[in-house]
């Protein structure tokens, strides 16, 4: 008898089944307070038919090795979309065109990244506070420390101005015939 696993679980053990087979462009998408019938939706993307069975495969063998259950699986014929349907998680594994076709995202929210991407987001989220950080203080030591440009008199601006229009302009020779 299959014991019941938390979502927690269920989310890292999709996640991870996922990321075994390339799965790209994974989020996570909390439905609690847009359903009742499931409470995460997990979207992931591969790029051939071959390749988004596998991911399917992958999960429900993935959550049946730990006890889980899976409910159903279906859209394993055509290989563009294959729903896995783990009771509380629902995952979603889309060929990109029909990702982008069906806009789930759109639907049920943006999500966040989930597995490797999460943890790319967050790197590149701390490298830019920490590169808007430094910009904005050598900004303020740049300010602190800039001085006033030096004008030049007005007599040698002028002079500097006729001389440059005052330049003949170039000969042209005549062409031989």
């Amino acid at each position: 008898m299959p014991k019941e696993l938390s979502i927690k679980k269920l989310e890292s053990l999709a996640i991870d089944a996922l990321e075994d087979i390339k799965g790209r462009d994974i989020i996570i998408v909390n439905t609690t307070k847009v359903s009742q019938m499931f409470e995460r939706i997990i979207l992931a993307s591969g790029d051939s038919n071959r390749q988004v069975r596998s991911l399917a495969r992958s999960v429900a063998d993935k959550v049946r090795e730990a006890g889980g259950e899976v409910l159903s699986v279906e859209g394993e014929e055509m290989g563009e979309w294959v729903l896995v349907d783990l009771g509380p998680v629902v995952v979603h594994i889309m060929q990109p065109a029909v990702r982008m076709h069906f806009d789930l995202e759109g639907l049920w929210g943006q999500g966040k990244p989930a597995g490797m991407a999460a943890e790319k987001a967050a790197k590149k989220a701390a490298h830019t506070a920490a590169e808007k950080a430094l910009e904005k203080a050598l900004g303020e030591k740049k300010a602190a420390t800039k001085k006033p440009a030096a004008k030049k008199p007005a007599a040698k601006r002028s002079a500097a101005k006729k001389t440059a229009a005052k330049k003949p302009a170039a000969k042209k020779v005549p062409a031989r015939k």
